[in-house]
């Protein structure tokens, strides 16, 4: 597991750091050096510092280029550096470096290489002149042909977030200092960072960081090394969803089928009896169970509820059900009386959403909800706008208020069960089609269904990086606008054959 950090995380990780024995300028220089080794240095380079430890980690690379005669010219947007910055410029000064000062000067015409070192993670707020000048020709200059890296996190770019103003350095290479920190995932990053990695200059965090999922880290979750077993040991699950008016009798089918894909013994989709006939002939292994209805919509029966879920391990409640309060009753029993793993998607979160919360704190079942933001918004009460800046923390904080396992999607999901926060950098944009939630539901069902409760919140972790990988192996082989729900289940056992690997 890779460790991700928050801003405020770093900074006091950076000061205990120095408190305990390294020197401040100790620090920038081996950041300066971090960069220097990442990338390639394809001459000339333009080395663009705004002020504070990231223009001071711009000076080392400069003198280190000048010393290893890589031609390179520093361009300063502002003549405040930190002190340890100070002392770098002047060192580059020393040495004979190019300087251009203010942004009449910087002319990036005819750079090979531009090191973006204007702000570093610290960054928030607007962008104002000459910085947003600055960026708009970093940018220009990389459609040209330039090829840019950014120190620590694109110029622009919330450390925390991943926000934009709109006006940020979209780079070929980020190349992160000490820990990667949030905003290297969240939101915009993918769209603004080409490649990124981390160079570790001997900083430790000193608060719990997030962990970044490998697939090193769920391998053992998927591995089968006895013989002497049979279904019944790797679980009994059921998915319910579906009515007339969402029958999507393929999406469903895929639902059950990617419990299967996932690890899951037998897996029994449970759809309203006016639409069985329809979802029957795309079930191949799956069992089919008969749910009461009205006039195609879900009915609840506690008898049949019983029946279905007697035995399942883990059951996924909510794709393509609408809303009703026969789903209301249904979520009640899941609540109340259902002992095993309750997988809350689409509809069911909207419906859960409107119960008292006094249900989820005392919940017989473990409850896992999987939103993306807008239905994470309705459950929590909180507007998209207010946790979009800190999505970490906001989903941290529900889980932790409610006691469920909170599967946040986004370009990076999140898990986390309040305490620990696993997240999750895999999936590509052909994954954006109808349909790939249920797939990823019957994912974390299969799953659910066969872990132990030690590795329950890992497991969810481990459905969502074997969602993702499946849809980028899906992607390798489709056109992105092209993909479809069932191109990335049917990437599933090679995804699961490349965690292995």
């Amino acid at each position: 597991m890779i460790k991700v950090v928050s801003v405020e995380n770093m900074r006091k990780s950076d000061a205990n750091t120095i408190t305990n024995g390294t020197p401040s300028r100790e620090l920038m220089e081996r950041a300066g050096n971090a960069i220097f080794n990442a990338a390639e240095w394809n001459a000339p380079v333009a080395i663009v510092c705004g002020i504070g430890n990231n223009a001071g980690d711009g000076f080392v690379v400069a003198e280190l280029l000048y010393n290893a005669k890589i031609e390179c010219k520093l361009f300063l947007l502002s003549d405040k550096f930190s002190d340890d910055g100070q002392y770098f410029f002047e060192r580059c000064k020393a040495a004979g470096v190019a300087v251009a000062n203010g942004i009449d000067e910087l002319a990036l015409d005819g750079y090979n290489t531009i090191l973006d070192c204007i702000f570093g993670t610290g960054f928030h707020g607007e962008i104002t002149k000459p910085y947003s000048t600055a960026i708009a020709k970093i940018n220009a200059a990389r459609t040209q042909g330039a090829y840019v890296i950014s120190a620590d996190i694109n110029s622009g770019i919330s450390g925390d977030s991943g926000l934009d103003n709109e006006c940020c350095v979209h780079s070929d290479l980020t190349v992160s200092i000490g820990c990667y920190k949030s905003g290297h995932f969240l939101n915009s990053a993918k769209d603004v960072m080409k490649k990124k990695i981390n160079c570790d200059i001997g900083i430790e965090p000193v608060d719990e960081p997030a962990y970044l999922i490998e697939a090193s880290d769920i391998s053992r979750l998927f591995e089968r090394p006895v013989n002497n077993t049979n279904k019944g040991d790797y679980g009994y699950v059921a998915l319910i969803g579906g009515s007339l008016e969402y029958s999507g009798a393929a999406k469903l089918a895929n639902l059950s089928l990617s419990a299967l894909r996932a690890g899951a013994g037998v897996a029994k989709l449970a759809v309203p009896r006016r639409i069985s006939n329809a979802v029957l002939p795309y079930l191949l292994e799956s069992t089919l169970f008969e749910l009461d209805d009205v006039d195609g919509s879900y009915s609840y029966s506690h008898t049949t509820t019983a029946r279905l879920l007697n035995r399942t391990r883990a059951a996924a409640v909510g794709m393509g059900m609408g809303r009703s309060p026969e789903i209301k009753r249904l979520l009640e029993y899941l609540l109340c009386e259902y002992s095993g793993r309750a997988i809350i998607d689409a509809d069911g979160l909207n419906m859960l959403a409107e119960m008292d919360k006094k249900y989820f704190k005392n919940a017989s079942c473990r409850l896992i909800l999987t939103p993306h933001p807008k239905e994470f918004e309705r459950l929590s009460g909180v507007s998209i706008d207010e946790f979009s800046g800190d999505l970490i923390s906001a989903a941290k904080n529900y889980a932790s208020s409610t006691g469920a396992i909170l599967l946040l999607k986004g370009t990076t999901t999140i898990v986390t069960d309040g305490k620990t926060v696993y997240l999750i950098d895999r999936g590509s944009n052909g994954m954006a089609t109808a349909g790939s939630g249920d797939v990823l539901s019957g994912i974390l069902t299969g799953i659910c269904g066969y872990v132990s409760d030690d590795d329950l919140l890992l497991g969810v972790a481990a459905g969502a990086y074997l969602n993702g990988l499946a849809g980028e192996l899906a992607a390798r082989d489709i056109p992105s606008a092209s993909m479809i729900a069932g191109d990335t289940v049917k990437h599933i056992a090679e995804a699961v054959k490349n965690i292995l690997a």
